[in-house]
C-alpha cells in the first residue's frame, strides 16, 4: 500500500517550479545524497510524478525538473512510444506508488521523430517509428510532431489504462526544448 502522494495539480506545479529553476541552474540542485539514498533505500520510493520521454541523452527529467533521488518514476523509450512494457509501468506507479501525474515529455530534435518523417528505417527501429508515424500521420514539422506524437502517446495511457477525466492519475503531455531548456506543457 502506498502513501498518500501529491495531487496531480501540486505535482504539476513542483514540475514546474524545477524547469524554472533548471533554466538557469548549473547543476541539479534535486537531493542525490548519502543520505536520502539511504532513506530511498530502506523506507522505498515516493515518486510525485511520472515522466515517459525518449531515451535521447539530452532528456535528462531529473534535471530537467530539478528532482532527486526518488522524486521521478521515469520510462525512458526511443521516441518515447508507448507499449504493454510502458502501459505496465505506469500502471505500476500510478496504483502502487501513489503517483497522480503522469508527464510523456516529447521534445524537440527527436532522432527517432525525424526518422519517422524522413527515413523508412528497418530492423528494430522500424518499429518505433511505425508507431510515430501512427500520431504524426502526415505531418512534417519536426517541433509538430513531436507535439503530436506525445499528445498521442498520452491518449493510449488514457484510453489503454480506462483512465476518466477526474478518475486516476491527470495524464498530459509536454515537450522539452534542448537549447532553451524550457518544458511547454501542450495540454495545461
Amino acid at each position: 500500500m502506498h502513501k498518500e502522494n501529491l495531487s496531480a495539480s501540486e505535482a504539476l506545479e513542483k514540475l514546474k517550479a524545477g524547469n524554472q529553476r533548471y533554466l538557469s541552474a548549473t547543476a541539479n540542485p534535486g537531493d542525490v545524497s548519502p543520505k536520502i539514498r539511504h532513506k530511498t533505500c530502506t523506507e522505498g520510493q515516493e515518486p510525485y510524478a511520472i515522466v515517459i520521454t525518449c531515451s535521447d541523452s539530452r532528456v535528462i527529467p531529473e534535471s530537467i525538473f530539478s528532482a532527486g533521488i526518488g522524486e521521478l518514476f521515469v520510462i525512458r523509450v526511443a521516441g518515447n512510444v508507448m507499449d504493454k512494457h510502458q502501459l505496465g509501468s505506469v500502471e505500476y506507479a500510478a496504483d502502487h506508488l501513489g503517483c497522480n501525474l503522469v508527464v510523456v515529455l516529447g521534445h524537440d530534435n527527436c532522432g527517432a521523430v525525424g526518422a519517422a518523417i524522413s527515413d523508412k528505417p528497418g530492423g528494430y527501429v522500424k518499429y518505433i517509428t511505425d508507431e510515430i508515424l501512427k500520431a504524426i500521420g502526415e505531418e512534417k514539422d519536426p517541433l509538430k510532431a513531436s507535439c503530436l506524437n506525445a499528445q498521442k502517446a498520452a491518449q493510449i495511457i488514457k484510453e489503454s489504462l480506462d483512465i476518466k477525466e477526474g478518475e486516476g492519475p491527470t495524464v498530459c503531455s509536454a515537450v522539452y526544448h534542448i537549447d532553451s531548456g524550457e518544458v511547454e506543457f501542450l495540454d495545461k
